[in-house]
């Protein structure tokens, strides 16, 4: 700790000025060089994002079995699939734009593929419906993944599969915010995946500056925000989802299984089934503000 503690400076330095970086290019080269340095350099800052997406993405209902192929874009060293691996998920597979994260990502020997794709100037390197969740940690912002690339995610993801993404929320990152929530808002509009989670997080990472810190805290010690978002894929539901779906229609709402037999696996299906047997009972009853930390269908 005191070794994180007297780098912290250099470190402050380092990535304060990769938030400057608004070039792709600029960007890719900045983590070819970070590369060897990365991981006690996001220690030492406190680097939360991994986790709490990784959390955010398991706490799912239904929840992901441990046999779910996961893909991860802009993995980096492997941050996230350290916390996958936590939680008893091994088929990992991993793709970055920079060479040196993936020499990283490879010495940790998490994945069981790993390639180089630059996200955002070609399509993934996977065929169409092919991962039962997909993530995207620490690379929605200014120089890196645009806004545009996220229907590839859609792409790739099965039918009632998970996408769970991050950005950050402090002040440098509020324009491309909003110009992802505007993507994201249009792709649920359209009817390709339905929101289960929206998370703010205060204590994101420790801030470059005293003009990123969260208010309330010290700027001494301040940190920046994030936000973590979970969208469920539209369409057939994989059999694990619709199994724990009715698992949990039968607990909630006390439907008969002979009931529930015929419920098919669409979206439509599950929706018309829901909003006619729904009145009187409440989807998720809980503490205001507790409303997205477990999510149904």
């Amino acid at each position: 700790m005191a070794q994180e503690g007297g780098r912290l400076p250099e470190v402050l330095v380092r990535v304060g000025a990769s938030h400057c970086i608004t070039d792709l290019a600029g960007k890719l080269q900045f983590y070819d060089h970070w590369a060897p340095n990365y991981d006690q350099d996001v220690a030492a800052l406190q680097y939360r994002a991994p986790s709490l997406a990784v959390d955010c993405l398991t706490q799912a209902l239904p929840p992901l079995p441990h046999t779910a192929l996961i893909l991860d874009v802009a993995c980096g060293t492997g941050l996230v699939a350290a916390e996958l691996q936590a939680r008893g998920f091994l088929q990992l597979h991993g793709v970055d734009g920079s060479p040196k994260m993936l020499e990283q990502a490879r010495i940790r020997g998490l994945y069981r593929q790993l390639s180089l794709c630059t996200l955002g100037q070609e399509p993934l390197p996977s065929p169409e419906e092919a991962f039962d969740a997909v993530l995207m940690v620490g690379a929605l912002s200014d120089g890196q993944v645009p806004c545009t690339a996220i229907p590839e995610l859609l792409r790739v993801t099965k039918p009632g599969g998970l996408v769970c993404l991050t950005t950050r929320t402090n002040p440098s990152n509020l324009r491309y915010k909003e110009t992802l929530e505007a993507t994201l808002d249009r792709l649920e509009r359209d009817g390709a995946w339905a929101r289960l989670v929206a998370q703010p997080v205060d204590c994101w990472e420790l801030a470059t500056s005293t003009l990123e810190v969260v208010p309330g805290t010290c700027a001494k010690d301040g940190f920046i925000s994030g936000i973590i978002y979970l969208y469920r894929k539209r369409g057939k539901h994989p059999p694990y989802v619709l199994c724990d779906i009715k698992r949990l229609i039968i607990r909630h709402l006390g439907a008969s299984r002979e009931g529930l037999g015929n419920l098919s696996e669409s979206d439509e299906a599950i929706s018309k089934y829901l909003n006619t047997h729904m009145h009187g009972h409440t989807a998720n009853k809980g503490h205001p503000g507790e409303h997205n930390k477990k999510c149904y269908v």
